[in-house]
């Protein structure tokens, strides 16, 4: 167990400090395509009136900015750390961060047009705080959580 806690923590930094933090093209290229991969699925859904550039238009008043910090990257790279420290084979890993990649990002995009609709429609610039950081990040967390079990229950066991 105390391997596990520091090979997560040490994952954890290097994704962070690798593929999240403006450290490097690789990081700031990735950070905007994934915003920009966010952004063309919400196109899907809300319209191209409604976004515009980063800023997704809610109303008049109230807007929301897809940044660094919204496209999913922060979840995905937590999952990843999990899944790096957890012994297991490589090819599970692989599998397992394959398919964190793909539910994270189809979730996340969920969770920005959950938080659109309850502030849109349901209560107004209020419903917020509700939508975002508790429902949206409920989301999250569980998918999280689950993915990372579901990880462990299925990995073959690795070799001594």
């Amino acid at each position: 167990m105390n391997r596990f806690v520091v090979l997560y923590f040490f994952f954890l930094a290097l994704l962070f400090v690798f593929l999240y933090a403006p450290t490097s093209e690789i990081s700031i290229a990735l950070n905007q395509m994934q915003t920009k991969l966010t952004l063309f699925f919400l196109e899907e859904f809300l319209g191209s009136q409604q976004i515009q550039g980063i800023d997704i238009r809610i109303s008049s008043h109230y807007k929301i900015v897809i940044t660094q910090a919204c496209n999913g990257m922060i979840p995905i790279l937590f999952l990843f750390a999990s899944i790096l420290a957890y012994p297991s084979g490589v090819l599970p890993k692989i599998i397992w961060m394959f398919i964190g990649y793909l539910s994270f990002t189809v979730t996340n995009i969920l969770r920005v047009l959950i938080v659109v609709y309850f502030v849109q429609r349901e209560g107004g610039r209020d419903n917020f705080y509700w939508a975002h950081d508790l429902l949206g990040n409920f989301l999250l967390m569980a998918l999280g959580l689950l993915l990372f079990f579901a990880f462990i229950k299925t990995r073959p066991k690795p070799k001594n």
